[in-house]
């Protein structure tokens, strides 16, 4: 499993995270790491600008894709997982991976609160394999803007 290194603050959590539950993660910015991975992982924190910037700096835009498109296992955490749209809302229109189709928008002026931390319950609309053997109504904890 590879942990993309493109300078994300969440890089080394993420890697504890998962030497934690003994799948020995490679960290690494080698885009040829990612052609080779059984796994990776895409970690982020920030902006999408700063992470598409560091992304497309090391070289790791085209190879990301490519992976990405080949149906192997990826996890993107945080700004990973809304790197992979077409574009975010945040700071300005942003092109990002466009690996999946949609747009990250930026909540605008609303009741919600920003940023969203802490234990709130979730309730199942359909069923899905990700949530199998999970009730309906659990406490899941939160921390996104």
């Amino acid at each position: 499993m590879v942990v993309i290194d493109y300078g994300a603050g969440n890089l080394r959590s993420v890697a504890r995270a998962i030497a934690h539950v003994d799948a020995a993660p490679a960290v690494s910015a080698d885009p040829g790491d990612i052609d080779r991975a059984l796994a990776v992982v895409l970690p982020g924190v920030g902006a999408a600008a700063d992470t598409m910037s560091n992304l497309q700096s090391r070289g790791l835009v085209e190879p990301l894709r490519e992976y990405i498109r080949s149906g192997r296992p990826f996890l993107g955490v945080c700004m990973g997982l809304q790197a992979l749209f077409d574009y975010s809302e945040e700071g300005g229109r942003q092109e990002c991976l466009g690996v999946l189709p949609g747009v990250v928008r930026h909540f605008g002026h609303t009741d919600l609160k920003v940023p969203h931390m802490g234990w709130n319950t979730v309730e199942w609309t359909r069923d899905h394999p990700v949530i199998e053997g999970i009730p309906s109504g659990q406490y899941f904890y939160f921390v996104h803007s």
